[in-house]
């Protein structure tokens, strides 16, 4: 079980490599880092919103204290101790209330930096990392294409292993029916087979023609000859038969005399 889990895991392994392209990655890689960018600001967002409505409060309660300081002022102008000190024992709830939050807003704007300070530093991040990226899909891409470039040329590549295949297996066809062809003529020429059609010689028949064409070459070659000679055998041929003709009355006179 242990092995086929290994053999499972390393098919697996070796599918999900074949099947991975290292710039859809590194896309995915910075749109995730982006999320996170984006999660940041949000959360700054919200510390200053947060930080915001305490300032607000703040800026309430500063006034109803001041209110109520206002009103013992007025109280004991008038005479009335009793109101004085009622305003003033509210307004020293107010100052409570108004120290917690002036600490929770020293808080808040202490988080507030911080994260600014980390947002900051995550876009610096991510924009080195953007610029680091798109170098390496430029060079992923290049080396890719060389890559099939090599492949094409060299036709270790699939699609020019496949032309190669099937310029091969033209080849070996072609040579199989010449040599098919050939063995054909020789057994023809050899008498081993004949010919349905009439067409084909016997080899007697075959050496006669040969022999009879280069008979044909040599009277060529011969009356040519004597042309380029001047026409001095012509000549010869013609002075030979004036003079047969010329005898032959003669032979003719001589067997009348005789008669």
């Amino acid at each position: 079980m242990k092995r086929m889990g290994m053999i499972f895991r390393a098919k697996a392994n070796k599918a999900l490599d074949r099947a991975e392209d290292p710039r859809e990655t590194l896309d995915y890689s910075y749109q995730k880092q982006l999320e996170l960018l984006q999660k940041v600001r949000r959360g700054v967002a919200d510390v200053a919103t947060s930080r915001k409505r305490l300032e607000l409060q703040l800026n309430q309660l500063q006034g109803q204290s001041s209110k109520l300081e206002d009103q013992g002022r007025k109280a004991l102008a008038l005479g009335r101790e009793d109101l004085a000190r009622e305003a003033l024992s509210r307004r020293a709830a107010l100052q409570q209330q108004v120290t917690d939050l002036e600490t929770q807003h020293q808080t808040l704007q202490g988080e507030e930096e911080k994260l600014t300070l980390a947002a900051q530093r995550l876009q610096a991040k991510v924009d080195a990392f953007r610029t680091k990226k798109e170098t390496i899909k430029a060079t992923y891409t290049a080396a890719q294409a060389q890559t099939r470039i090599g492949e094409a040329f060299s036709g270790i590549s699939e699609e020019m292993g496949d032309v190669g295949l099937a310029i091969q297996r033209a080849e070996d066809k072609t040579a199989q029916l010449q040599a098919r062809a050939g063995a054909i003529d020789e057994l023809l020429a050899s008498g081993a087979l004949d010919d349905p059609s009439g067409m084909a010689k016997d080899d007697i028949a075959a050496e006669l023609d040969r022999i009879s064409g280069g008979t044909d070459v040599e009277l060529e070659l011969q009356r040519m000859k004597a042309e380029l000679a001047g026409g001095s055998a012509p000549k010869q041929a013609i002075e030979g038969g004036a003079d047969a003709q010329d005898a032959r009355p003669s032979q003719t006179q001589h067997k009348f005399d005789k008669q």
